[in-house]
């Protein structure tokens, strides 16, 4: 027995399996564990899979996976800083646990803080779709849209919906920084490229747009957003014989996507093909995807009326106002359509949702005080603007410059700033510019090429030659603007700053002393006011000012003595009675 017993031990030995307790062993337990939902036992697992393979990222990312599941958020997130700050800081993954783990914990402002950091950092993009909803929930829980500023893994692809915003919005100079950063990113970005070439063109910059939509071409031949642009450009150039083809291929495309139909659309109205823009304009019409839009209205009565279809012109504009009654375009066009009917002579109208340029300036002259909202904020509105001021004539031009002294943002600076240092521009046109810029805020030194050469006009309000500058002349600078700003437009006032400052260079060094400079400021707004041929009275000026009568006279006529006003309006104005007060 006992022989039989020793002989069983031997081979009872050699089937006992060994177990081998390392890393992987514990993960296989952890995830048996997950399966029934034994959170408990899985955390333990994985605790002893670290244990293990302590530099071993994987597994302590996984011990922060099952903590965040029991809602231990604080201790998931301590793991998971471990990791990109000390064990792997390309499992860039890690930064999106972490925002879920703060959103749970409705600490939002880190919750964004995390997710920025996964966007901008993670390369594959592997939870882009999840990031998105979290952006939504965290817009929404903060009350705005988050600060991110670029997304690695669509390398520029956010940043340019980011730029098609900025042209939809009128910031045209921004959008141009932009995308001009992103195609220097990814050459091979097509879409940024077009849209780089669009923010040139309605910055006025058409060689550069043609240049840019070229490249586009070099790489894509068939890009229909490019042809289109290209055909526009060209008309633009007044380049008949290379349109000509490119007119006769748009002719035959017939594209199946909507945004490409409404492209082509849009492009054949802009090219005068109204018969082919009306046609895919109730192509997308029947489609019904863009039925909401009051713009698709007015577009496809724009092409009814430009073959003739007055009736159904009509009916579309009609529908556009109710869809959009805030609007004044189609109110418009119905008034231009009852004109016609009446006999009127029926001109082209406009693929723009946006009343002509001259009905702009209409309505902006019947504010009297500033520009209306909807004009500065409507970017076909400064597109146009920018265009005039680089291509329209010296009037245009003039209005439009006071017109961006409305808008004072940053992008009309940039292209103040722009239009003083162009070498081919007129003198009195820059320095309008200059006075413009000066009210808006814009007080540093500026560059600007005035008298066939570059100069710099120093920090200053006001700009002069005189060697000094006393603060009592700009006293009376800023009594008279103050009290002109509401009833002059900027033209009136930047004559009466060329005025005062012709008067005081004429007497420097000998300057008058000013006691009380409100007399002195109502003689420049008088004598201005004179030059512009407007009513004015030495008794409404001298109230205005707090003043006295007999002030106001005594310090024009010396201005006039200096200066000559009197003697300059009789040889513009020969029927002028310089005699007297008006």
């Amino acid at each position: 027995m006992k022989e039989k017993k020793r002989a069983a031990a031997p081979s009872h030995k050699t089937n006992i399996i060994p177990i081998h307790w390392d890393a992987t062993f514990f993960f296989e337990r952890a995830v048996r564990s997950l399966d029934r939902y034994h959170y408990d036992k899985a955390l333990k697992y994985f605790r002893r899979a670290v244990e293990y393979e302590p530099g071993n990222p994987v597994n302590h990312c996984n011990m922060a996976g099952i903590l965040s599941e029991m809602g231990n958020y604080e201790e998931s997130n301590n793991v998971l800083r471990n990791i990109v700050e000390e064990l792997d800081p390309a499992m860039t993954e890690c930064h999106f646990y972490m925002a879920n783990n703060y959103a749970n914990m409705e600490q939002y402002e880190s919750a964004e803080d995390a997710l920025i950091r996964y966007l901008e950092e993670d390369a594959e993009g592997q939870f882009l779709d999840e990031a998105e909803e979290m952006m939504e929930l965290l817009h929404y829980e903060l009350e705005r849209p988050m600060k991110i500023a670029s997304v690695k893994a669509r390398e520029g692809y956010f940043e340019h919906d980011q730029a098609r915003a900025m042209l939809e919005e009128g910031k045209f100079a921004e959008a141009v920084r932009l995308l001009e950063t992103i195609v220097e990113k990814n050459g091979e970005f097509l879409a940024a490229r077009n849209n780089l070439a669009l923010a040139y063109y309605y910055m006025g910059l058409f060689d550069r747009a043609m240049t840019t939509i070229q490249e586009v071409l070099a790489q894509e031949p068939g890009n229909l957003h490019a042809l289109c642009n290209l055909a526009i450009f060209h008309q633009h150039a007044g380049d008949a014989e290379a349109l000509r083809p490119l007119v006769e291929l748009l002719r035959k495309t017939v594209p199946f996507h909507q945004e490409h139909v409404f492209k082509l659309a849009t492009t054949m109205g802009i090219l005068g093909e109204h018969g082919q823009a009306h046609r895919h304009f109730l192509r997308l019409m029947k489609d019904g995807a863009l039925r909401d839009d009051a713009c698709l209205y007015h577009y496809t009565a724009v092409a009814a009326w430009n073959i003739g279809r007055l009736d159904e012109a009509e009916r579309f504009w009609q529908q556009a106002a109710k869809m959009d009654p805030k609007s004044n375009v189609p109110g418009y066009y119905l008034e231009q359509l009852t004109h016609v009917r009446a006999g009127g002579e029926a001109g082209t109208a406009s693929y723009h949702y946006h009343l002509p340029f001259e009905e702009q300036f209409k309505l902006w002259e019947k504010s009297s005080e500033t520009l209306p909202d909807h004009m500065k904020r409507d970017p076909l509105v400064r597109s146009s603007f920018f265009w005039a001021l680089r291509h329209g004539d010296r009037g245009t031009k003039l209005q439009v410059i006071q017109a961006l002294g409305m808008i004072a943002d940053n992008e009309v600076k940039d292209a103040l700033r722009a239009f003083i240092q162009e070498e081919q521009e007129d003198d009195y046109l820059k320095r309008i510019a200059v006075f413009v810029l000066r009210t808006i805020g814009v007080h540093e030194a500026l560059e600007v090429h005035l008298e066939g050469k570059a100069t710099t006009i120093e920090h200053s309000r006001m700009p002069s030659r005189l060697p000094e500058w006393d603060p009592k002349w700009q006293e009376v600078l800023e009594a008279a603007l103050g009290r002109m700003n509401k009833h002059y437009d900027l033209v009136q006032q930047h004559d009466l700053l060329t005025l005062w400052i012709d008067f005081l260079s004429r007497v420097y060094p000998d300057a008058p002393k000013l006691g009380k400079v409100e007399g002195w400021a109502a003689a420049l707004e008088y004598l201005t006011a004179k030059m512009h041929r407007r009513t004015i009275s030495y008794h409404e000026v001298s109230e205005r000012y707090g003043t006295s009568i007999a002030t106001v006279s005594k310090c024009a006529k010396r201005i006039d003595e200096i200066c000559g006003i009197k003697e300059k309006m009789k040889m513009i104005f020969p029927a002028l009675d310089a005699k007297g007060d008006a």
